[in-house]
């Protein structure tokens, strides 16, 4: 049987940035694709929790096993999500990044991953504007697919994904050690639950 239209695709690029809200997100979202390619450049910044004297230790073994460089900025990020101003989540993603020229550049979807969580979806319509008005350069940026039924089960890859991956067997059971065993999540968690086998994206490109 033919393999998915989906599935089917290139990655020719030798220098990637995955910029996330929280350390974890790089792992549920996006640790297959880069585990996949480790020939190439990848650095990873979460926007969030550099203080937090659990998870940024963390972050740091994470990115050791990914074989990435990276950084943490500290935006607000407390229970009750109030919403930050757009010009301050991209001042904080150009202040964390080594370059603002990548050849590819990964985040989270518009609408987020799951019902619901601000700063994913904040942290993606400002990697969108930055690109847009080409204060970061890239030629092609992938955002997050996923979907949950608005809360109705667990996150799962969109159908009208640009891009569909499903891992080999031995990164998948990385990507699940990263996250019970290196961010110490519980298997019965949520994100040990919603870490994806199927990693899923919409593309963008230059025209």
């Amino acid at each position: 049987m033919a393999e998915p239209k989906a599935d089917r695709h290139v990655f020719s690029f030798s220098s990637c940035a995955v910029i996330v809200a929280h350390p974890d997100d790089e792992t549920l979202w996006a640790a297959g694709a880069m585990m996949m390619y480790p020939q190439t450049q990848w650095t990873v910044i979460s926007l969030c929790r550099a203080d937090d004297l659990d998870r940024s230790p963390k972050f740091s073994r994470a990115l050791k096993l990914l074989n990435a460089t990276g950084a943490m900025g500290n935006l607000d990020d407390g229970p009750e999500q109030s919403p930050l101003a757009s010009q301050d989540v991209q001042d904080m993603i150009l202040g964390l990044l080594p370059s603002h020229r990548f050849d590819l550049i990964i985040s989270h979807g518009l609408r987020g991953e799951y019902t619901r969580h601000l700063r994913h979806e904040e942290t993606g319509k400002a990697v969108m504007a930055l690109w847009e008005s080409r204060r970061l350069f890239a030629k092609e940026v992938r955002l997050f697919a996923y979907e949950d039924g608005g809360g109705g089960y667990l996150p799962r890859p969109a159908k009208d994904a640009d891009i569909r991956v499903r891992l080999p067997e031995n990164i998948w059971q990385k990507k699940r050690y990263i996250i019970t065993d290196i961010y110490g999540f519980g298997t019965d968690s949520f994100e040990a639950r919603a870490a994806q086998r199927q990693e899923a994206f919409r593309r963008f490109r230059r025209e």
